[in-house]
Protein backbone atom coordinates (compact mmCIF):
# COMPACT_ATOMS: atom_id res chain seq x y z
CA UNK A 1 0.00 0.00 0.00
CA UNK A 2 1.44 3.29 -0.81
CA UNK A 3 -0.09 7.30 -0.63
CA UNK A 4 0.78 10.26 -2.27
CA UNK A 5 0.66 13.50 0.46
CA UNK A 6 0.54 17.11 0.21
CA UNK A 7 3.81 18.81 2.32
CA UNK A 8 4.99 21.71 1.44
CA UNK A 9 3.56 22.62 -1.66
CA UNK A 10 5.03 19.57 -3.22
CA UNK A 11 3.38 15.98 -3.54
CA UNK A 12 5.18 12.49 -2.15
CA UNK A 13 4.86 9.36 -2.54
CA UNK A 14 4.95 7.51 0.73
CA UNK A 15 4.98 3.40 2.13
CA UNK A 16 4.65 2.77 5.76
CA UNK A 17 8.68 3.11 6.73
CA UNK A 18 10.30 5.26 4.28
CA UNK A 19 11.94 8.06 5.61
CA UNK A 20 11.25 10.89 3.37
CA UNK A 21 12.80 14.90 3.82
CA UNK A 22 9.83 17.49 3.49
CA UNK A 23 9.90 21.13 3.75
CA UNK A 24 10.28 22.43 7.38
CA UNK A 25 6.90 21.11 9.68
CA UNK A 26 6.00 22.08 12.93
CA UNK A 27 6.66 19.58 15.63
CA UNK A 28 9.83 18.64 17.93
CA UNK A 29 11.81 15.91 17.52
CA UNK A 30 10.37 12.53 17.95
CA UNK A 31 6.65 14.08 17.96
CA UNK A 32 3.82 12.46 15.25
CA UNK A 33 2.48 14.89 12.59
CA UNK A 34 -0.22 14.05 10.39
CA UNK A 35 -0.21 14.51 6.29
CA UNK A 36 -2.93 15.69 4.02
CA UNK A 37 -3.77 12.45 1.73
CA UNK A 38 -4.43 13.17 -2.16
CA UNK A 39 -4.07 9.47 -3.49
CA UNK A 40 -4.09 5.65 -1.89
CA UNK A 41 -3.26 3.11 -3.73
CA UNK A 42 -3.61 -1.10 -2.13
CA UNK A 43 -3.17 -3.40 -4.84
CA UNK A 44 -6.59 -3.47 -6.97
CA UNK A 45 -8.19 -0.62 -4.79
CA UNK A 46 -7.61 3.18 -5.94
CA UNK A 47 -9.05 5.91 -3.82
CA UNK A 48 -8.18 9.33 -5.28
CA UNK A 49 -11.27 11.85 -5.41
CA UNK A 50 -11.83 14.10 -2.28
CA UNK A 51 -15.02 11.80 -1.15
CA UNK A 52 -12.99 8.65 -0.88
CA UNK A 53 -9.84 10.04 0.74
CA UNK A 54 -11.43 12.53 3.10
CA UNK A 55 -11.27 10.04 6.32
CA UNK A 56 -7.64 8.74 5.10
CA UNK A 57 -4.63 10.19 6.99
CA UNK A 58 -0.67 9.47 6.86
CA UNK A 59 1.08 9.89 10.06
CA UNK A 60 4.63 10.37 10.28
CA UNK A 61 7.53 10.36 13.05
CA UNK A 62 9.68 13.58 13.26
CA UNK A 63 13.34 12.15 13.37
CA UNK A 64 15.33 15.68 12.83
CA UNK A 65 15.37 19.30 10.97
CA UNK A 66 18.26 19.67 9.13
CA UNK A 67 19.10 22.86 6.42
CA UNK A 68 19.17 21.25 2.97
CA UNK A 69 22.21 21.12 0.17
CA UNK A 70 23.07 25.05 -0.79
CA UNK A 71 21.51 26.45 -3.80
CA UNK A 72 23.85 29.22 -5.54
CA UNK A 73 21.61 32.02 -6.41
CA UNK A 74 23.72 33.95 -8.90
CA UNK A 75 22.65 37.22 -10.73
CA UNK A 76 24.50 39.03 -13.96
CA UNK A 77 23.62 41.78 -15.96
CA UNK A 78 25.98 42.01 -19.01
CA UNK A 79 28.08 44.57 -19.82
CA UNK A 80 27.37 46.17 -16.64
CA UNK A 81 29.76 44.69 -14.47
CA UNK A 82 27.03 43.50 -12.30
CA UNK A 83 27.54 40.19 -10.92
CA UNK A 84 25.92 39.25 -7.28
CA UNK A 85 26.01 35.69 -5.99
CA UNK A 86 24.20 34.22 -2.73
CA UNK A 87 23.83 30.95 -1.70
CA UNK A 88 20.33 29.74 0.07
CA UNK A 89 19.80 26.65 2.19
CA UNK A 90 16.41 25.46 2.86
CA UNK A 91 14.66 24.14 6.38
CA UNK A 92 13.78 20.59 6.04
CA UNK A 93 12.57 17.78 8.44
CA UNK A 94 13.23 14.10 8.08
CA UNK A 95 10.44 12.02 8.86
CA UNK A 96 9.66 8.39 9.05
CA UNK A 97 6.04 6.86 8.20
CA UNK A 98 4.63 5.25 10.66
CA UNK A 99 0.94 4.38 9.15
CA UNK A 100 -1.38 4.68 6.56
CA UNK A 101 -4.96 4.35 7.86
CA UNK A 102 -7.70 4.35 5.79
CA UNK A 103 -11.32 5.04 7.19
CA UNK A 104 -14.32 3.09 5.53
CA UNK A 105 -11.59 0.65 3.65
CA UNK A 106 -13.63 -0.11 0.72
CA UNK A 107 -13.52 2.37 -2.11
CA UNK A 108 -17.25 3.88 -2.24
CA UNK A 109 -19.72 1.98 -5.22
CA UNK A 110 -19.77 4.43 -8.58
CA UNK A 111 -23.09 5.90 -8.36
CA UNK A 112 -24.86 4.83 -11.86
CA UNK A 113 -25.92 8.17 -14.04
CA UNK A 114 -29.75 8.53 -14.25
CA UNK A 115 -30.99 7.34 -17.79
CA UNK A 116 -33.21 10.50 -19.01
CA UNK A 117 -35.96 10.08 -21.00
CA UNK A 118 -36.61 10.74 -24.41
CA UNK A 119 -38.88 13.68 -25.20
CA UNK A 120 -41.62 12.48 -28.40
CA UNK A 121 -40.99 14.98 -30.75
CA UNK A 122 -43.63 16.55 -31.98
CA UNK A 123 -44.12 17.40 -35.78
CA UNK A 124 -45.48 20.71 -36.85
CA UNK A 125 -48.95 20.39 -39.04
CA UNK A 126 -48.04 20.22 -42.42
CA UNK A 127 -49.71 22.42 -45.16
CA UNK A 128 -51.33 20.46 -48.04
CA UNK A 129 -49.21 20.44 -51.01
CA UNK A 130 -50.10 23.45 -53.34
CA UNK A 131 -49.62 22.21 -57.55
CA UNK A 132 -46.38 23.37 -58.95
CA UNK A 133 -47.13 25.65 -61.86
CA UNK A 134 -43.85 24.87 -64.08
CA UNK A 135 -42.81 28.92 -65.31
CA UNK A 136 -41.73 29.41 -68.87
CA UNK A 137 -37.92 28.49 -68.84
CA UNK A 138 -35.92 31.85 -69.42
CA UNK A 139 -32.97 32.11 -70.43
CA UNK A 140 -30.79 30.39 -67.92
CA UNK A 141 -27.01 32.02 -67.48
CA UNK A 142 -24.73 29.15 -68.03
CA UNK A 143 -23.82 27.69 -64.79
CA UNK A 144 -20.28 27.01 -65.86
CA UNK A 145 -17.42 29.28 -68.43
CA UNK A 146 -18.25 28.88 -71.80
CA UNK A 147 -14.57 28.93 -72.98
CA UNK A 148 -12.35 26.09 -73.56
CA UNK A 149 -8.24 26.18 -71.97
CA UNK A 150 -5.22 25.48 -74.27
CA UNK A 151 -5.54 21.92 -74.12
CA UNK A 152 -9.03 21.50 -75.13
CA UNK A 153 -10.57 20.62 -71.62
CA UNK A 154 -13.71 23.24 -70.90
CA UNK A 155 -13.30 25.23 -68.40
CA UNK A 156 -15.02 24.81 -65.08
CA UNK A 157 -15.16 28.28 -63.26
CA UNK A 158 -18.35 29.97 -62.67
CA UNK A 159 -19.38 32.52 -64.97
CA UNK A 160 -19.76 36.51 -63.86
CA UNK A 161 -22.60 38.29 -64.11
CA UNK A 162 -24.03 39.15 -66.86
CA UNK A 163 -21.56 36.96 -69.20
CA UNK A 164 -21.02 33.35 -69.98
CA UNK A 165 -17.72 33.71 -69.56
CA UNK A 166 -16.18 33.48 -66.05
CA UNK A 167 -13.58 36.80 -64.71
CA UNK A 168 -10.51 34.82 -66.28
CA UNK A 169 -11.47 34.49 -69.94
CA UNK A 170 -14.56 37.69 -69.96
CA UNK A 171 -11.18 39.99 -70.04
CA UNK A 172 -9.96 37.81 -72.65
CA UNK A 173 -13.05 37.19 -75.34
CA UNK A 174 -15.59 40.19 -74.12
CA UNK A 175 -12.79 42.67 -74.06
Amino acid sequence: MYAVVNTGGKQTRVEVGTIVAVEKLKGEVGSTVTLPVVFIADGDTIMATPAEVAGASVTAEVLEHFKGEKQIVFKFKKRKGYKRTKGHRQQLTAIRITDIAVSGGVKPAKAEKPVKAEKPVEKAPVAPEAPVVEAAAAETAPVTCAATKSDGTPCQNKVKDGSKYCGVHAKKYEG
